[in-house]
């Protein structure tokens, strides 16, 4: 089991650890609820350290990009980041990821925890090209600061106008005495918020820093599970629930990031599915009634047939009812749709929703 470099802080706080990703993590603190609420209002910090980081390098470092990736990584400016996704040659997918464009022939991947080593064999495998990737993940620790009082919590803490650094950009700068720091505005929440890379033995020194400046702001530590329940009101994808090696971006809903003006991985394929159309689709959903729906749970209609499968579900904290993500046939796909959740033997009713279900 890995731990992170701050592991022994959260056992200090009395963080309750599980392992996650092969990583000893904190996944409550005082409980989901509150560290939610913190996340929703105030400001909270997750020590997501677990992320992996590749550091591609080269004159063609573009053009491997380009070629594992479903997104189109060519738009990409200095200080810009990308949604994207690996797609693998069956229809499904590797990982998604972000792609940041530090400069010119320099980009950052950041890919989930359980998949660092999948995914650096995936794209070395692809890398024909000379370019030279650089594993850096056992290096770099990452604090997600997350909630609508991160800017005033941080601010003294940089030179860096953390206002001005839009949804999806970031700058590298000087933050809490530490040089050349990326902070970067892509955070798993919809609360707003900044992420902080830096070298492992920088991070405890930004931690206490933070929780110093962010004291009179309300700040707290904040688990994984408020992760999760966070990311998921807003309707964001989680790898190994809600997507996996089996389903297709299409049929996920992330044609937005699958652009068929470049060859990519498995591209040919992707583009007749999307135009011949897909037999399943990612939905969101609302129970009907008191009731909490769970990974894995059938998904039936009201003959009591089976017609998909729920991926995530949660008792939603702001919104104080069952909420869940999962896979149904296309005809049972249509937003305000009847739909069934069978839970303990029992058909509970359930409709589906526009994402996100939280709208701040």
């Amino acid at each position: 089991m890995k731990n992170t470099a701050l592991t022994h802080i959260h056992e200090a706080l009395g963080a309750k650890m599980l392992p996650f990703a092969g990583y000893n993590m904190p996944i409550t603190y005082e409980g989901i609820n509150a560290e939610h609420e913190t996340v929703r209002t105030a400001v909270g910090v997750f020590d997501v350290s677990h992320m992996g980081e590749f550091l591609l390098s080269g004159p063609n470092a573009l053009a491997l990009i380009q070629k594992v990736t479903s997104n189109d990584a060519a738009t990409l400016t200095d200080g810009r980041v990308q949604y994207s996704c690996l797609p693998n040659n069956e229809g499904g997918i590797v990982d998604d990821l972000l792609v940041y464009k530090i400069k010119d022939e320099q980009y950052l991947l950041v890919v989930n925890a359980s998949n660092i080593d999948k995914d650096w064999e995936w794209i070395s495998a692809h890398n024909d090209l000379g370019v030279e990737m650089k594993n850096l993940s056992d290096d770099y620790s990452l604090l997600a600061i997350q909630g609508p009082k991160a800017v005033e919590a941080l601010q003294s803490l940089t030179s860096t106008d953390l206002s001005s650094i839009k949804y999806y950009h970031f700058e590298i700068g000087t933050f809490a005495g530490i040089e050349h720091v990326i902070i970067s505005a892509t955070g798993y929440t919809g609360a707003g918020g900044f992420e902080i890379y830096c070298k492992n033995d920088q991070v405890e020194q930004i931690w206490n820093k933070v929780f110093e400046t962010g004291a009179a702001f309300g700040i707290q530590p904040i688990g994984l599970a408020a992760r999760d329940t966070l990311r998921l009101e807003m309707g964001f994808c989680l790898y190994g629930n809600d997507i996996n090696d089996t389903t297709s971006p299409i049929e996920a809903g992330l044609g937005w990031i699958t652009k068929f003006n470049k060859e990519f991985t498995n591209s040919d394929n992707l583009k007749k599915q999307k135009e011949a159309g897909v037999t399943k689709k990612l939905i969101g959903f609302e129970m009907q009634e008191r009731a909490v729906p769970r990974h894995d749970y059938e998904i039936v209609d009201a003959n009591g047939n089976n017609i998909g499968i729920v991926t995530s579900g949660t008792m939603a904290p702001s919104l104080n009812k069952g909420i869940g993500m999962g896979y149904v046939t296309v005809d049972n796909s249509a937003i305000d749709s009847e739909i069934f959740i069978r839970i303990r033997k029992k058909d509970v009713p359930a409709k589906v929703v526009k994402m996100p279900f939280y709208k701040n």
